[in-house]
């Protein structure tokens, strides 16, 4: 009977430590996955507001830290764009063209939504949703930043910044300790961000993305 019970025992324990190498090989690569996975949706999306701050720049010359006047323009905003009038490898048409006196130039607007994420189509629930980190059920928001500094040349530029730190998308629960390893690497080995970011509100950058 107590030969019985140590041989039960010993199952348990083989058992056990079986799962135990199972988790510490596992783990770590279904954390690399779901960091591939969700770090994807969100450099999409921050693309998305990277383009609309870019947009927004072109008409005002100056960058939104406010995620509600980003969406307006978006939805009811233009931009005036330019284009021929004639081919100009066509010489009759460019010749009466220049005796209108006229150029070769026609300005227009184009709704904002329908010209800056082309070919991609951006819904108005979209647009609504720009704001929220991806992964987060629409709790977690981007942290948006804007500003303007002045360069040792003395010329002063507009900046923007827009980050979504990894704690804010990835699953503190079940990867916690990875998720503080990675923290911990950016921050203290790499000297990077934590998470995914474009712009800088220490420099112009061309609004870089850190994922690039």
């Amino acid at each position: 009977m107590g030969k019985k019970i140590a041989q039960i025992i010993l199952a348990l324990l083989i058992v056990g430590l079986v799962y135990w190498i199972y988790v510490q090989i596992s783990t770590p690569i279904q954390f690399e996955n779901e960091l591939k996975n969700k770090k994807a949706l969100v450099i999409e999306r921050i693309k998305d507001i990277r383009t609309a701050e870019r947009a927004f720049k072109t008409k005002y010359q100056r960058f939104t830290a406010d995620f509600d006047t980003l969406a307006s323009f978006i939805l009811t905003d233009t931009l005036e764009l330019e284009r021929k009038i004639v081919d100009e490898d066509d010489s009759v048409a460019m010749a009466m063209l220049k005796k209108s006196g006229r150029k070769n130039i026609e300005k227009f607007k184009v709704a904002v939504i329908d010209t800056i994420f082309s070919p991609k189509k951006l819904s108005r629930q979209d647009v609504a949703e720009l704001r929220f980190i991806p992964g987060t059920d629409n709790k977690a928001q981007y942290i948006l930043e804007a500003g303007i500094i002045t360069t040792e040349s003395k010329v002063v530029i507009p900046i923007v910044e827009c980050r979504a730190p990894y704690k804010a998308f990835l699953d503190t629960v079940n990867y916690r300790q990875e998720i503080v390893n990675l923290i911990d690497d950016e921050v203290n080995n790499f000297n990077r961000y934590a998470g995914v970011k474009f712009g800088s509100m220490e420099a112009g950058n061309n609004e870089a993305g850190n994922w690039e």
